[in-house]
């Protein structure tokens, strides 16, 4: 079988491999190291590997099945992770498309004018040594003095600015390698038959960056996650994994699987939403003709 079709199987084979292939190593970690981890010269080399630290995978799967508290009614860990999941997942996207659009002006920008790029490149890639930790508050407290009439900023907004921080670099600098991925000789050709920049943008640097912005775009949207997910803790903006996880890391001690399972959560969160970003790309397989490696 080949096509399309059968990459996206080899893909999902690929994954599964490894899920079962960290499980497999997890487990061997904790029947291997010692229970109290290794410690050379009073340093601690391999970490601690017993129950409440590294529970078992099976542990930690019985642990989504069962109730998330012990009042009647209580939703499971699975049900509570899912709501969680869809509120982050849309506040990501939320961010994830605010950075694409970012992202993709400035690549636009910086392949139209080289001075441009000289100036801009540098600070897209400055932006990125920023903690979000210290970020986080600077945007709530920005955010809170926005009034424009009726409208009030809402603090899942600042998650969302925050989730399209991360996502606007890789686009960027993706699309930006795409944009000037044209060779001389295509660019001389169109020159030769008088297209404007701009023509030659859509007919010819658009389509040919399509190989190199669809692994900035699954990028970007894992990026947009981990963002939105560190902004949650950050900023205490309730309803999502982020607060999800500090509620159940509070319950670590008696209770390990717990958090442990809102952090598959986070983690399965992410391949989601680069897995659904990656639909985009049937969008353009006509596109996809010299497709590069992430």
């Amino acid at each position: 079988m080949t096509g399309p079709r059968a990459r996206a199987l080899r893909s999902t084979a690929y994954g599964l491999a490894a899920l079962v292939l960290f499980c497999l190593v997890w487990e061997l970690v904790k029947a291997v190291v010692p229970a109290g981890g290794v410690h050379v010269l009073g340093a601690s080399v391999l970490p601690r590997t017993d129950d409440h630290a590294m529970p078992h995978v099976w542990d930690v799967v019985a642990r989504m099945g069962r109730s998330e508290t012990s009042a009647r009614g209580a939703d499971s860990v699975l049900v509570a992770m899912a709501k969680a999941g869809w509120f982050t997942l849309r506040v990501a996207l939320a961010g994830w498309l605010v950075g694409v659009v970012a992202g993709m002006a400035l690549a636009v920008l910086m392949a139209r004018r080289r001075l441009a790029e000289a100036a801009v490149l540098p600070w897209v890639v400055l932006s990125q040594t920023v903690p979000l930790i210290a970020l986080a508050p600077l945007v709530v407290g920005w955010g809170g003095r926005i009034h424009l009439g009726a409208f009030e900023w809402q603090r899942w907004m600042s998650v969302a600015a925050i989730a399209s921080y991360l996502a606007f670099f890789p686009v960027a600098v993706g699309a930006l390698r795409g944009l000037q991925s044209p060779t001389p000789a295509q660019t001389d050709l169109f020159r030769a038959q008088a297209a404007g920049w701009w023509r030659t943008l859509v007919s010819l640097r658009l389509p040919a960056s399509v190989p190199y912005v669809l692994p900035a775009l699954r990028l970007g949207a894992a990026t947009a996650v981990v963002g939105a997910i560190v902004a949650e803790v950050s900023t205490g903006t309730p309803g999502g994994i982020g607060r999800l996880i500090i509620s159940y890391a509070q319950s670590a001690s008696g209770d390990p699987g717990k958090p442990w399972a809102a952090i598959v959560a986070a983690a399965a969160l992410g391949l989601l939403a680069a897995g659904l970003v990656g639909l985009v790309g049937l969008l353009l397989r006509r596109y996809r003709y010299a497709e590069v490696s992430s």
